[in-house]
């Protein structure tokens, strides 16, 4: 059974991901490090996990299984679940794949060193309406190329 997994200390597009689950009955997982409001009316398990900076991140990969989606905005994650078989999706709706990923790490630890030299600030920019509907998009066609790939659509 496909399921989605969502980062979802910081997941800026939970209800968009609730959506697109619901509109095709797949189980959701949110998985965090502290307590927060799922949706009762749908098929949305909050996993609470105790421990460190990666134990959500640790948690996820013990757990996702080849074809099932994970919303993250967090790029090593990504690459470690795609590394599993798994689809992965950024929160601004970017698909990660096997072949992007490198590229996506690369950018990463540029813009962190660039962060730690204070050659840029901050982080990402809050996420728009646009963001959004890119992600809402972006998810619904994963999760309709998982199905398919599992023979369920």
């Amino acid at each position: 059974m496909l399921a989605i997994f969502v980062d979802g200390d910081a997941c800026p597009v939970k209800t968009e991901t609730y959506a697109v689950a619901g509109r095709y009955g797949v189980p959701v997982a949110l998985v965090a490090n502290s307590r927060m409001r799922v949706p009762e009316d749908q098929d949305v398990e909050l996993i609470v996990v105790d421990g460190g900076f990666d134990a959500a991140d640790d948690w996820i990969v013990d757990n996702v299984r080849a074809g099932d989606v994970v919303v993250t905005a967090d790029v090593p994650l990504a690459a470690r679940c795609i590394e599993a078989g798994a689809h992965a999706l950024g929160t601004s709706g970017r698909v990660f794949s096997a072949d992007s990923i490198g590229g996506a790490l690369a950018t990463r630890d540029l813009n962190a060193h660039l962060r730690e030299s204070n050659a840029i600030g901050g982080g990402p920019p809050p996420i728009t309406d646009r963001d959004r509907s890119r992600f809402r998009a972006s998810l619904d066609q994963v999760v309709q190329q998982a199905l398919r790939e599992a023979g369920l659509g």
